[in-house]
C-alpha cells in the first residue's frame, strides 16, 4: 500500500474533526470538502456536514465535484439552510467548527484573504472573506490549511490585513474583543501539524520526509516546537478507500503543486516515522 500527500494530508484535516460536531467549510475548499466527507464515513459518523456554498446539510454525493457551488454537493441532504439561517446558527454558537485558509497566516492563526502588500497600495488583491471575518468571530473551534507552507510566504510574521481573526490582533485577544469563538485549534500544512497552546502556534506533528530545519525556514514567524514532536499518524486502509471513494476526480489535488504531489509514501517511509 502506498499513498501521496494529497491524501494523507485530506486524512490529517478529516482527524482535526470531532465527533457530533457541526463542521462548515467556505468556498472553494476542495481540501477542506474532501476532508468533511471522509471524517462523515469514517470516525464523525455522528457529525452534521454543512456544504460550504450550498449549505446542504448531511447530502449524500456521489462524488467532489470540482466547483463548490455545484448542485450535486446538495444531493441527498436532510436539508438546505438559506444564508441568513447559518449565520444566525453561527452567532448563537450552535456550529463547532469551520475550515479557512489564506493567502497568509501569522502565528496567531490570523489569515488574509484580502490583499497582499501595504494598505491602499496591495500588490495583489485576493478574493475576499465573504463571510469569513464574522464567522471566524463566533464559531466554536477553526481548522486553519495551506499547502504553500513550503513557499515561505504563507506562514508570515504578520498579515497585511486580518480578514478572519485568530487569537490576537494588533487590537487584542478575542476575549478583550468580545468574540465568543474559540480560534484556531489546528493548522494543517504541507509540512506538518500544528496546534494552538495560549493561542500561538506550535509544531505538533511533521510529516517523515521533512526536518524540523525546513519547516523552521519556511516559517516566517518564531517557530515553537512541541517537546513530544511526532510524525503525523498515517492515514489508515480504511481512510485511504474513504478519500479516493469520495474523491475520485483529485479534486483535492487541484491545491498542490506538481512538486508536492510527486510525495509517495509507503508504510514505514522515513527515519523514525510511525507508519
Amino acid at each position: 500500500m502506498s499513498w501521496t500527500i494529497d491524501e494523507w494530508f485530506v486524512v490529517a484535516l478529516a482527524r482535526t474533526i470531532r465527533p457530533a460536531e457541526t463542521v462548515f467549510h467556505g468556498f472553494g475548499s476542495p481540501c477542506a470538502q474532501v476532508a468533511m466527507h471522509v471524517a462523515r464515513r469514517t470516525h464523525a459518523r455522528d457529525m452534521v456536514l454543512v456544504e460550504g456554498a450550498m449549505y446542504a446539510v448531511n447530502p449524500d454525493p456521489l462524488f467532489i465535484p470540482p466547483t463548490s457551488n455545484d448542485a450535486s454537493l446538495a444531493r441527498g441532504a436532510a436539508y438546505s439552510m438559506r444564508f441568513e439561517e447559518f449565520f444566525d446558527a453561527a452567532i448563537r454558537g450552535d456550529v463547532d467548527r469551520m475550515f479557512l485558509s489564506g493567502g497568509q497566516i501569522d502565528g496567531y492563526g490570523n489569515t488574509n484573504v484580502t490583499a497582499i502588500g501595504p494598505a491602499g497600495r496591495p500588490k495583489v488583491k485576493l478574493g475576499g472573506g465573504g463571510g469569513g471575518c464574522n464567522l471566524s468571530a463566533t464559531i466554536g473551534h477553526l481548522t486553519l490549511w495551506t499547502t504553500r507552507h513550503r513557499s515561505g510566504r504563507t506562514l508570515v510574521r504578520e498579515c497585511d490585513f486580518v480578514t478572519d481573526i485568530g487569537h490576537r490582533t494588533r487590537l487584542g485577544t478575542r476575549a478583550e474583543l468580545g468574540f465568543t469563538g474559540g480560534g484556531p485549534q489546528w493548522l494543517v500544512t504541507e509540512l506538518g501539524v500544528f496546534d494552538y497552546p495560549g493561542g500561538q502556534a506550535r509544531l505538533a506533528q511533521v510529516f517523515p520526509d521533512v526536518s524540523v530545519a525546513e519547516v523552521r525556514a519556511a516559517t516566517g514567524f518564531g517557530l515553537q516546537v512541541a517537546g513530544d514532536l511526532r510524525t503525523v499518524p498515517p492515514p489508515s486502509a480504511a481512510e485511504l478507500a474513504v478519500v479516493r471513494s469520495v474523491d475520485p476526480l483529485g479534486v483535492r489535488k487541484s491545491e498542490f503543486s506538481a512538486a508536492e504531489l510527486a510525495r509517495v509514501f509507503t508504510p514505514g517511509h522515513g527515519p523514525g516515522c510511525a507508519c
